[in-house]
């Protein structure tokens, strides 16, 4: 069976997807702790903390604070979008419906190829600390195993259904408060070695006298924390009133979300008993060392099977949001595969061969990440650049169908505020995509120097050479482009 949305009426209407296949079992704080859990603060600061600290020392915090403001316009942008059109998928469906079928392929072609990467981002920087866990060595090939078996763990929960799903985001949901609020406080009561002027020495880290460029390439830690908000509208069509729960899960998302990260990381910097020693490099692994010194051993393991569980949700609500992606491409006619990767188990209310794919991919990713001597960092940045990169179509489609008459009609708009926040996010995003994509070691090979951008060129060229040859974007009836009033009912390519 497949659903196709509604076209818009004249009237404006909400439209969402009155043929959704799927089952309202998801409440709304399941909607938030399930964004929640994918932005996780928990999962971004301890991956990338002793990364931040060498790049940029301990003023990168500040990096939380920049890209929490500008991610926040990004998603009172979303708001507006899901709140009228709810469907599955996120970006893909926005998209279509806000400029047409060809914006829609190549935005969710992008976003899709984010979201698995971004999989095994997550599920790789669970490596180290499951060995310390469980009390093994964290080699290459141990992350590269433990990823695998985090990957296969998350799928399962994934496939038990909606109602699986928010019980795991819950649980989630509370991991992530106990690693980033109790864990905290532990430390700054037992383990503080620093006052807060910390976050202004910047321990002689400059460039040419200037500590900018180091503190933009520190701020991959602020730039990986914020999204994940809008996993929240890619469930849109299993949560009940979704255009005024899901803009409002979104919202808390980020500030809820953003203020534990923040504080996550300003714990740790206050705990670090030698900057010098991490920026170095005698000190490889500073969230661990702070942690076994803190708490000993038996304590820290303690952390680190909390810290576990928020790895594993994050990847769970991941696996969600790009099982429901790859599905609503698929129900859309828009990608080879379609008739299999639309199929849905009714019995558990989940699109289970979609599902499939957002696990076998990224586990085949890991195993390749065997050939990169910095797979965490490279897997990482290019996992930024491609979601920035499709949240930034959509924003602009947003703003050219506003240019061209649309106006918001759902139950959250911005109003007179729309298009200047429309702009501001634009204009955030843009530059957050030259921070990540910038070349920042000419000591490297050329091409390695320009891993990540080179990534998004390839995946940008065979979505292109793939679209036009194939045309599975001119498949499919569901409607795209009627956001703009003279196009309302009507098809746009």
């Amino acid at each position: 069976m497949t659903a196709t949305p509604s076209p818009a009426p004249a009237s404006g209407v909400p439209t969402g997807e009155p043929g959704s296949e799927f089952r309202k079992d998801m409440g709304p704080w399941a909607n938030f702790a399930l964004g929640f859990t994918y932005l996780s603060p928990v999962v971004s600061t301890y991956t990338l903390f002793g990364t931040a600290i060498v790049e940029g020392g301990p003023p990168m915090v500040w990096a939380f604070l920049i890209a929490g403001c500008g991610q926040f316009l990004v998603a009172l942008i979303f708001g507006e979008i899901v709140a009228q059109y709810p469907i599955a998928g996120g970006v893909y469906p926005w998209a279509r419906r806000l400029w047409g079928k060809r914006w829609a392929w190549m935005t969710g072609w992008v976003y899709m190829w984010a979201l698995l990467v971004t999989i095994t981002s997550v599920a790789y920087g669970a490596g180290p600390y499951i060995a310390i866990l469980f009390g093994f060595d964290a080699t290459v090939h141990t992350t590269v195993l433990c990823t695998a078996v985090l990957i296969v763990v998350a799928i399962l929960i994934n496939y038990m259904g909606t109602k699986a799903l928010s019980a795991a985001a819950i649980i989630g949901f509370g991991g992530e408060l106990i690693g980033a609020l109790v864990v905290g406080i532990y430390l700054l009561a037992t383990h503080r070695h620093h006052g807060l002027g910390i976050i202004f020495d910047t321990y002689g880290i400059e460039e040419n006298g200037s500590y900018l460029p180091a503190f933009l390439a520190a701020a991959i830690i602020g730039l990986y924390q914020y999204y994940g908000f809008e996993a929240c509208g890619d469930t849109a069509e299993e949560v009940a009133h979704p255009g005024r729960v899901i803009p409002r899960a979104m919202r808390r998302t980020i500030y809820i979300g953003g203020a534990a990260a923040t504080f996550t990381c300003m714990s740790l910097l206050l705990s670090v008993t030698d900057f010098n020693a991490i920026i170095s490099g005698e000190q490889a692994d500073p969230v661990v060392d702070v942690l076994y010194d803190a708490m000993g051993e038996t304590g820290a393991r303690l952390v680190m099977a909390v810290v576990l569980i928020s790895f594993l949700s994050c990847t769970i609500s991941l696996q969600a949001a790009a099982g429901r992606l790859i599905y609503s491409y698929a129900r859309d006619e828009m990608i080879v595969g379609h008739q299999l990767l639309r199929r849905f188990s009714h019995a558990r209310a989940v699109p289970g061969y979609a599902l499939f794919v957002s696990a076998a991919i990224p586990l085949l990713i890991a195993f390749a990440s065997l050939l990169s001597e910095d797979a965490l960092t490279n897997i990482v940045s290019f996992a930024i650049l491609g979601i920035y990169g499709s949240f930034q179509m959509v924003v602009l489609a947003a703003l050219r169908a506003r240019l061209k008459g649309w106006r918001p009609a759902g139950e959250f708009t911005l109003g007179r505020w729309g298009l200047a926040v429309n702009v501001a996010a634009l204009v955030y995003g843009i530059l957050a995509i030259i921070n990540i994509s910038w070349a920042r070691s000419p000591e490297k090979p050329w091409w390695e120097n320009w891993i990540v951008l080179l990534c998004g060129a390839v995946v940008v060229g065979t979505g292109l050479l793939y679209m036009f040859t194939t045309h599975h974007y001119g498949r499919g009836d569901a409607a795209a482009g009627d956001a703009v009033p003279e196009k309302q009912g009507a098809s746009s390519n």
